[in-house]
């Protein structure tokens, strides 16, 4: 018996993408599966039912109706109450759910029976880099990052030589260099920007200089030894913060653009950016902010707006992988196709095999019970 994959649209307030393309679809169906999409789940991504109903899906009125009597529940983020109502005891649910910060949620699909699959931890290892959901949208965050900070900053980015003069290239400096400050530093670079970078962790310093970027950090002991054997950030010392904000508070001062992207998975994002340093910058400067979803990086950020202070704008929309819909759409589908290689036996059967080292990094409930010992107890 075919696997059944549902599909819906998404129910965050302002979330636009969604977990299946047309093409997404198709590769489905060749693993086996039969997928049932939510009409109208893909309009805010630009993908129609009728494009869905040309790859093989099957479209449903509703939500529950797509739900129904699924094996898989595909999604961008967290599943609504209805949704996992809808879901039957023993169905496997795959999406972006923060579990570090959604305990409820975790113990309603425990309660459920579901087992479910957070997708921002899945490992970050060779074999998962085509599941790695965190970092193609993250990529397409640093890249959106900087088109925000040139919309808002309001001149141009490269120098310009004119009869009339000589405009400079603006300086944008990059805080936090993952997935998103590599990309965001790449496409500064592309737009013409005179570009630093900064990151706790040593290995970036080639990173960043490989893309035409200067480096710059506190180069001591401490920062040596500061990247996990997952290539995360370690959160670094109090006395290492103080040095490090010493040394750029020189150098914020004098940027036109500067973009933060420090993340710590299940903790607050560490501040970056004091309201000092933004009362350091010119008139017209920019900051945007990608952590602001977990706290910012930014005194002064404000969630899902562009806050004005002194004449610096603070640039703090969420979700920027979501302001480009469709390709983030594309990407995020094309993790779960990989991903759902993992579940679907040759044959077309539901058959996750939950000791493989990537299902088991991320599976967070099962059979009634949270599984996953950092949220147990």
């Amino acid at each position: 018996m075919a696997v059944k994959i549902a599909v819906t649209r998404e129910t965050r307030a302002g979330e636009t993408r969604v977990a299946a393309t047309p093409e997404s679809v198709r590769k489905l169906i060749a693993l086996g599966a039969e997928v049932t999409v939510a009409a109208g789940a893909g309009l805010d991504a630009a993908v129609t039912d009728q494009a869905y109903l040309d790859a093989g899906a099957t479209i449903a009125a509703d939500a529950a109706s797509a739900i129904s009597g699924a094996d898989i529940l595909f999604k961008v983020r967290e599943p609504s109450d209805a949704e996992i109502a809808a879901l039957k005891p023993g169905a496997l649910f795959a999406g972006l759910i923060n579990p570090y910060q959604s305990r409820p949620l975790l113990d309603a699909l425990a309660v459920r029976g579901v087992s479910a699959v957070a997708m921002e931890l899945i490992p970050r290892i060779t074999r998962a880099q085509a599941m790695d959901a965190l970092s193609s949208q993250a990529n397409l965050a640093g890249y959106r990052a900087v088109i925000e900070g040139a919309e808002a900053y309001g001149r141009a980015l490269p120098m310009m030589m004119t009869a009339a003069g000589t405009i400079a290239a603006a300086k944008v400096f990059v805080m936090g260099v993952g997935v998103a400050g590599l990309q965001a530093i790449a496409t500064a670079r592309r737009l013409g920007a005179v570009v630093t970078a900064t990151d706790v962790r040593p290995a970036t310093k080639e990173q960043v200089e490989s893309l035409g970027a200067k480096f710059l950090a506190v180069e001591d002991e401490e920062f040596k030894n500061a990247q996990t054997a997952g290539g995360y950030a370690k959160e670094m010392s109090a006395d290492y913060q103080a040095k490090q904000a010493a040394l750029t508070a020189e150098h914020i001062k004098k940027q036109d653009i500067v973009i933060t992207t420090a993340l710590i998975p299940g903790r607050a994002a560490p501040r970056l950016v004091t309201a000092a340093h933004v009362a350091s910058m010119r008139q017209g400067s920019v900051i945007v902010d990608l952590a602001v979803e977990q706290g910012g990086n930014v005194e002064g950020v404000k969630p899902g707006e562009i806050a004005e202070i002194g004449g610096v704008r603070i640039v703090g929309f969420a979700n920027l992988a979501g302001r480009i819909a469709a390709d983030a759409s594309a990407l995020y589908a094309r993790n779960l196709v990989n991903f759902a290689g993992l579940l679907i036996s040759k044959e077309g059967a539901l058959a996750p095999d939950f000791e493989d080292e990537i299902l088991k990094a991320a599976l967070v409930t099962q059979g009634g019970v949270i599984v996953h010992p950092a949220f147990k107890g």
